[in-house]
């Protein structure tokens, strides 16, 4: 496929809505921008319950970042020093460092050429020694959730949700984020809603997230403006808690949950948008011999913002190339054990104690998965023209030995 349209500015991300912006101004103008000025309802209380309302979550938390939301998460299920946690190889670095912040052992497991955990490596690595797990659904990719939780719940292991990329993704019909103990979300810009940093955590527990809000940074009695009336549960676990967890100082401040409140009814349209650009993309690409898109698994509809896919017959040099010549049409493409000190490459996480892991089937994957970004709000024509430069670009490396579709 070959196009002549100007590739996009994939990075801008969409415009902030206009009750924001009207919401921003009028706290500028009172100066009310920390979450417990307020005795009830300030905009961080009604983005955590409106957040839980969409997710189907009893609580919710939001927190400075995302990284943040998986240390506390950590630091609630009280794991001890020096705990073992299991989390798939293929991971943005906040991850083990998160794990690392909350004096415990991360664990990796290997990941398959469709990006998603190895089922048989994650269950020989489940061993007794292992105190929670990490589900990290990377760039969006939904493991098989259905054996992982089976194999979890069979030894009592906890697992935490990583779903920084997966606001919107449903695995059964069933929101992604939901089926952990915890689950994690980021407001960082490019996600799919945009604080430009932030993040929040679920749950449907209420020791936990009592746990939690209180290391958050509910100093004091604060912890009582996160209750709802007639919440015994909650109210006893925070009187359990009261003085005995030291504070991290976590908090996300109003003009952050200012930002995000009006961007959830945005929230359909724009997983329906990234779905439609990213199959129509992915189609485009699949006619090529040099590129394949690893499907889904059958339970899974995505809510994706980027698109991945693997280079085919390209060695190391040749992949090279392949970027550079997407470069010079105009679109980044990253390929991720490529890119010099990528935060994606698990042998550059070099504060893990002990040796790299020896993990082939990773490294392999990640020597030809290549990533570029997509938003929802692109036009079709935008859409075609990324396409075309990806498609022109393996061309331009291996030519044209083969015709498409064969």
């Amino acid at each position: 496929m070959a196009s002549s349209a100007l590739p996009p500015n994939t990075y801008d991300a969409e415009p902030i809505p206009a009750a924001a912006r009207e919401a921003i101004e009028e706290m500028l103008q009172s100066g009310d921008l920390f979450r417990y000025t307020a005795s009830t309802d300030s905009p961080v209380a009604l983005l955590e319950r409106e957040f839980a309302a969409v997710m189907g979550s009893r609580y919710a938390l939001a927190v400075s970042s995302c990284s943040a939301a998986l240390f506390l998460s950590l630091k609630a299920l009280d794991l001890p020093r020096g705990a073992r946690v299991l989390i798939p190889a293929f991971t943005f670095a906040a991850v083990p460092s998160s794990i690392i912040h909350a004096d415990c052992v991360p664990v990796l497991c290997e990941v398959g050429d469709n990006y998603r955990i190895d089922m048989a490596d994650f269950e020989a690595r489940l061993d007794g020694d292992i105190s929670a797990v990490i589900i990290s659904h990377m760039r969006g990719h939904t493991s098989d959730m259905d054996a992982i939780m089976a194999l979890c719940d069979a030894r009592g292991v906890p697992v935490i949700e990583d779903a920084a990329h997966s606001l919107g993704t449903t695995w059964h019909g069933r929101n992604i984020g939901t089926i952990g103990r915890l689950g994690c979300f980021s407001f960082q810009s490019y996600k799919l809603l945009n604080a430009g940093e932030g993040g929040i955590m679920i749950t449907d527990d209420a020791d936990l997230v009592a746990r939690a809000v209180i290391m958050s940074g509910a100093y004091e009695h604060n912890w009582a403006k996160h209750m709802a009336h007639g919440d015994n549960a909650l109210k006893d676990a925070f009187a359990r808690w009261q003085n005995k967890l030291p504070l991290y100082n976590l908090r996300l401040n109003n003009l952050s949950a200012a930002i995000i409140r009006p961007q959830l009814d945005e929230i359909p349209r724009r997983v329906r948008d990234g779905r439609r650009g990213h199959d129509h993309v992915a189609a485009l690409l699949e006619q090529s011999p040099w590129l394949t898109v690893p499907a889904p698994l059958a339970p899974e509809e995505r809510a994706p913002d980027s698109i991945q896919f693997n280079l085919v017959g390209m060695d190391e040099d040749a992949a090279r190339a392949f970027a550079e010549a997407a470069a010079a049409r105009g679109v980044k493409v990253q390929i991720f054990g490529q890119s010099q000190d990528n935060a994606r490459a698990f042998w550059n996480w070099q504060f893990i104690p002990g040796d790299v892991p020896d993990l082939p089937k990773t490294r392999a994957m990640l020597a030809r998965a290549c990533d570029t970004r997509l938003p929802a709000r692109l036009t079709r024509a935008q859409q075609d023209a990324i396409a075309g430069a990806i498609l022109g670009a393996a061309e331009d490396v291996m030519g044209t030995a083969r015709a498409y579709g064969t």
